[in-house]
């Protein structure tokens, strides 16, 4: 428990307090210090059931759906704590199909998180991993590799067509891009206006249907859109803001890691949300990725690495898929291999591979 308390914080220092990152360089009193602030803190900021110091993941024994064979889906999740790596998944027909995975560090030491996959209508994966953007083909090859400079960071890589990727690369500064990845070329781009510390700034962020740039400012508690010469033209509060997606309605769907997911009008005025009143039943532990689907449904990714000790993580639910009136309709809690199950890890990123529509046109998929 010990051990696990201290992880848990440096999970936290190192994105919401930077200065404390390298907690090797400090003294053990020091980091106490550190440690009974950040405590203090997370608990006037966090709902309870987001607290590191839960123990208890609550979730039913039996949870709606079909489990894996629900949907087919890929899926990805950040910070894998009990092995030396992690994996992107896909699965179909109630099992995993196909995996890649990557070490939880590069070679020069630097932390890798998978915060962004997509599955193009070639079959090929494209994803985020920290430390750059690598596109797969079904057979596992590198078709495209981009590695971010000394001091940057990619969460988002987002396909545009078969040919081009919209990466948001965190840095001094922050900037957007739009490569070709046959020649490698930046075709267009722009500095984002964003707070430092980098690795804190983005966690998403989505080219619109309409060419503009959509970001969740996980540092500065805000979802704002800028044009592509970097003028901002949009924005609301979003406190703990993981992910914003621009629905085909006009309307942008908001994660935000401890109090859940809304949905808000240009007007900045919510017009629907889900939280954990919602759901009693099953712990929100830390919304991160939420999807609108073609039906009118929304996917919850349910992440829980740095929140739950790791005895308790097969207890949490990944997955939540609830109706437009709050009903949970499809729920996965994926942490085992026995019994033909799946240990699909953390939830960040997953895209369902029924939906109609097509990963490389953006806004198509509302994820």
């Amino acid at each position: 428990m010990l051990i696990d308390g201290f992880l848990d914080y440096e999970v936290r220092v190192k994105r919401d307090k930077p200065e404390f990152a390298r907690i090797g360089y400090y003294p053990f009193s020091a980091i106490i210090s550190a440690l009974l602030m950040m405590t203090a803190a997370a608990r006037a900021q966090m709902s309870p059931a987001a607290t590191p110091e839960m123990q208890d993941v609550t979730s039913p024994d039996v949870l709606p759906g079909r489990g894996l064979a629900e949907h087919p889906f890929l899926y990805a999740g950040e910070t894998e704590r009990r092995r030396s790596e992690q994996t992107l998944s896909v699965v179909r027909g109630g099992k995993v199909v196909w995996s890649y995975s990557i070490p939880n560090k590069n070679a020069t030491g630097h932390a890798q998180e998978l915060s962004d996959a997509w599955m193009l209508s070639n079959g090929n994966i494209l994803f985020a991993r920290e430390t750059g953007a690598t596109e797969l083909s079904p057979d596992k090859k590198v078709v495209w590799n981009y590695d971010a400079p000394e001091g940057c960071e990619v969460h988002v890589a987002q396909p545009v067509d078969k040919s081009r990727v919209f990466i948001l690369q965190n840095g001094t500064p922050a900037e957007a891009m739009i490569v070709d990845t046959t020649t490698g070329k930046v075709e267009k781009d722009a500095v984002i206006p964003a707070a430092a510390p980098a690795h804190s700034q983005f966690r998403h962020g989505r080219l619109t249907a309409a060419g503009t740039i959509l970001t969740a400012h996980l540092n500065e508690g805000r979802v704002a859109e800028y044009d592509w010469s970097g003028k901002e033209i949009w924005s609301v509060s979003a406190p703990g803001v993981w992910a914003a997606t621009r629905l085909k309605n006009g309307n942008t769907l908001i994660s935000q890691e401890h109090t859940g997911v809304r949905e808000v009008d240009p007007a900045g005025k919510t017009v629907w949300d889900f939280t954990q009143a919602d759901v009693p039943g099953i712990t929100l532990v830390a919304v991160q990725e939420a999807s609108r689907l073609a039906n009118g449904d929304t996917l919850i990714c349910n992440w829980t690495s740095g929140r739950v000790p790791l005895a308790e993580w097969p207890k949490a639910v990944q997955l939540i898929e609830v109706t437009p009136a709050k009903k949970v309709v499809w729920a996965i809690r994926a942490w085992s291999t026995e019994r033909g199950g799946a240990d699909l890890g953390p939830a960040t990123s997953v895209q369902l591979l029924d939906e109609p529509g097509v990963a490389e046109k953006p806004g198509e998929l509302q994820r």
